[in-house]
């Protein structure tokens, strides 16, 4: 009998654009088991599980509050297919991401309609620390050269279907 293979996480990920058409990144502050950064790749967009039961959109809207304090967003639309990648080879200790082969991610694009005062880092989900400790706006266009190398594709096709996002104001 063979082992059935891994299964992709469902994931969330969240482009959140300012009224320049710039979108916020933050800086992870450390691995996350087989989810590991490397130097100088330690930007990405906000991201993160979706819970059972609770749907992608609500997944999304939770995510961007827990990780940077964000609740000021209006959506703007999403990839219509699920993006997938897949962790490097991990070698560390058993850890909860473990069990899955990659995540599979919905990606969600917002306007922010808040104050950058409003926007904390110190959030983080229930018993966990917080997994920023900067952010900045950026073009999209970019994103893809500031990602570990395993996540490129996926923020290559974001920044694709998203570009129009760019050119809108407020």
């Amino acid at each position: 009998m063979c082992a059935a293979a891994a299964s992709y996480r469902r994931n969330v990920g969240i482009a959140l654009f300012n009224a320049h058409g710039h979108v916020l990144i933050a800086r992870r502050t450390g691995d996350d088991g087989p989810e590991v950064i490397a130097p100088g790749f330690e930007w990405q967009m906000p991201q993160g599980g979706v819970d059972p039961g609770e749907s992608e959109a609500a997944a999304a809207r939770r995510e961007l509050a827990e990780e940077t304090g964000i609740v000021d967003a209006v959506p703007l639309g999403r990839v219509a297919e699920p993006l997938v990648y897949d962790w490097p080879p991990y070698h560390g200790p058993p850890h909860r991401l473990d069990r899955w082969r990659g995540q599979s991610q919905a990606w969600f694009a917002f306007r922010f309609t808040g104050a950058e005062a409003t926007i904390d880092l110190s959030h983080a989900a229930p018993g966990e620390a917080p997994e920023f400790d900067c952010w900045r706006w950026e073009a999209l266009h970019r994103l893809p050269a500031l990602v570990v190398p395993y996540k490129r594709q996926v923020y290559a096709r974001v920044a694709a279907e998203f570009a129009v996002f760019t050119r809108l104001s407020g």
